[in-house]
């Protein structure tokens, strides 16, 4: 006999467990909370941009092509600003703790599409720190830039100010604890089936028909201890038998 789950069995199983499942979430969101406020190192996030244009003679010769070719260059340009040839020099200008490899991981470069100019966004523990590097990162490029390409089309549209980076932008508690909500949820949810799967014991009629196949033809109810009250009257009755029989045996 094939088993079927109704949408009102699915619901019993919820209710059943919903303790557990509160638990769990409130659990989850406890530790995601914790974690984000007491573990995480709050890392912060500063930009600066950077302007490939045209040389004045070349003005009046721009068109769509002129565009295009400043778009591959501008790709150019972000491999570029990524290289060891720019970051060992931001490296040795702020004195910093690591390799240009290691600088590399907090810097992004990246530019829209058919734009010429490009961003240069950092991460990294100490705002102050980020903001140093950024707009070091920016002069540094702008300045070898025609060393490296022999073109000098490159300037600073704007640097990056420490006022903008005073905020984190990791961790996010408040996305933290509600993703961790919803984990927490599924996982007391799941928890809560895979009990009710494993739990193989009769508790219903409906269950042994399912398990045997065969109907139910009664069922014998739980019969209570006998109230006190009855028990004394029944043994008052035998005390009056007992002096009865005395009475006729004399």
């Amino acid at each position: 006999m094939e088993e079927t789950i109704s949408l009102r069995d699915l619901f019993q199983v919820l209710r059943k467990r919903v303790w557990l499942i509160i638990l769990i979430t409130i659990i989850s969101a406890i530790i995601s909370a914790v974690i984000s406020f007491f573990v995480l190192t709050p890392v912060y996030q500063t930009s600066t941009q950077i302007l490939v244009n045209q040389a004045k003679s070349e003005q009046q010769l721009y068109n769509a092509g002129a565009v295009q070719t400043n778009v591959q260059l501008i790709r150019t340009y972000n491999d570029i600003i990524k290289s060891p040839a720019i970051l060992d020099k931001v490296v040795e200008q702020l004195k910093l703790d690591g390799s240009a490899k290691a600088l590399s991981g907090k810097i992004q470069v990246t530019s829209a599409e058919n734009s010429q100019v490009a961003q240069i966004t950092v991460q990294d523990t100490d705002p102050k720190r980020a903001t140093k590097i950024a707009n070091t990162t920016a002069a540094v490029f702008q300045k070898e830039v025609p060393k490296i390409m022999n073109i000098d089309n490159v300037s600073v549209l704007s640097k990056a100010d420490l006022a903008s980076s005073e905020n984190p932008v990791k961790p996010q508690p408040t996305l933290n604890i509600i993703v961790a909500l919803v984990v927490g949820l599924m996982v007391g949810v799941g928890i809560s089936f895979l009990l009710e799967y494993l739990d193989n014991t009769i508790k219903t009629e409906q269950d042994i028909e399912n398990i045997l196949d065969l109907p139910v033809m009664g069922v014998i109810t739980n019969i209570k201890d006998v109230p006190k009250a009855t028990s004394v009257q029944r043994s008052d009755m035998n005390a009056r038998v007992q002096q009865r029989g005395e009475t006729f045996g004399s």
